[in-house]
């Protein structure tokens, strides 16, 4: 994958070995619903854990935190181990905070996801005008995958105008095709229907009610240390996300509302409960943003939302979505006849060739992650 390429990778996620703490992490173990203690290594077995790989991994069942953990380092140089408030960059899972964008602007009243793009975009061309917000968020849009590198210095007019000018794949609504284009568009779209920049928008409207003080492009207030750099297979530091050209409000539009956006995986856990509450999004607006709507290959058995994917299991839907930028990746899972959650990010997704990778081990792991969780809270198998 092109290190300036952020895109979704096939559905997966880890089984790790954790070991420095969380200042969060319960005083004393919780317990399934038969009043059982867990520890978490009922949760977690650390066999399979790649020798020099780091991350940081948080597990919680019905709103319960049972662990949130790193592994390995976050910055090799300083020696500054992984965990609970490392930041991470989460790529594409940034997807499902701006169609949580859409949605509280729609129950603001600000737009429908059924308008075409031309309520918010001029000059949007004959074969672009029957383009729906819906089509966006769903990458059926006909559009293009990408228009550059993540880094390429591109201002929003640009993005806009290149977006409308590129040649459609496919007619708008006909095919489904990964666009992260789409998703910049999104973002442009929330400016505009809101009157404020993309990351406040998201700031006062999704993280502020979340409690996610750790959650941005640049406003919230990190100590460098605590954003973990990230290392190419060889080991080679490839810096933080915004030692990359980035504009003074964040990334460059080939990847904003796309991809980018930083976190911690306390600050995901509590993104988990929000959702489980009516703070941000009331029910209607989770169940649309929840909703399987277009099959993501002829023959995939998962289905894509709105910025998630939902995946028929035995444990039935779960809800899932990730990231990787060539270096990072990471990986976030919802499983509500469970309710139970998963989110864990690596800074190195790769070593050298011939060496561990974490995107091709992470389906079998985050399915052992997923199977331990639920089988040992006690819930539905």
């Amino acid at each position: 994958m092109h290190p300036g390429l952020n895109k979704t990778i096939a559905p997966a996620a880890a089984m790790v070995m954790l070991t420095t703490s969380c200042d969060d992490a319960p005083s004393s173990a919780p317990r399934n619903r038969a009043g059982t203690e867990l520890h978490q290594t009922d949760i977690f077995d650390p066999t399979g854990l790649p020798e020099g790989s780091s991350g940081t991994l948080v597990a919680a069942v019905d709103g319960e935190l049972l662990v949130c953990e790193g592994w390995g380092l976050a910055d090799k140089d300083a020696g500054a181990e992984a965990g609970c408030d490392t930041v991470y960059d989460v790529m594409s899972i940034t997807k499902q905070f701006t169609a949580a964008a859409i949605l509280k602007l729609q129950m603001m009243g600000r737009l429908r996801v059924t308008d075409r793009i031309g309520r918010f975009l001029h000059d949007v061309p004959t074969d672009k005008r029957a383009i729906t917000i819906q089509q966006l968020l769903t990458h059926t849009a006909g559009l293009v995958e990408a228009l550059g590198g993540d880094y390429e210095r591109m201002l929003r007019a640009d993005l806009i105008r290149r977006a409308l000018a590129s040649d459609l794949r496919w007619p708008p609504g006909t095919r489904y095709l990964y666009s992260n284009v789409g998703y910049s568009l999104l973002a442009a779209i929330v400016e505009v229907a809101s009157g404020a920049r993309y990351e406040a928008f998201l700031a006062r409207h999704l993280f502020e009610p979340a409690g996610m003080e750790s959650t941005g492009y640049v406003l919230p207030d990190w100590e460098s240390v605590t954003v973990a750099e990230e290392y190419d297979e060889r080991g080679r530091s490839q810096g933080r996300p915004f030692d990359h050209p980035w504009a003074e409000d964040g990334p460059y539009w080939n990847l904003r509302g796309n991809g980018g956006l930083l976190s911690t995986a306390r600050d995901m856990f509590r993104w988990y409960q929000v959702l489980d509450g009516d703070e941000v999004l009331d029910e209607p607006a989770k169940r649309e943003l929840f909703r399987p709507r277009v099959r993501e290959g002829p023959h995939a058995d998962s289905r894509y939302a709105y910025g998630w994917v939902v995946l028929d299991t035995r444990y039935g839907p779960v809800q899932w979505h990730n990231g990787g930028n060539g270096w990072s990746y990471g990986e976030i899972v919802r499983i509500p006849a469970a309710h139970g959650f998963v989110f864990w990010a690596t800074n190195q997704s790769r070593s050298r060739p011939g060496g561990w990778n974490l995107e091709r081990l992470a389906a079998p792991l985050t399915n052992d992650v997923v199977r331990r969780l639920v089988a040992e809270a006690g819930l539905t198998n």
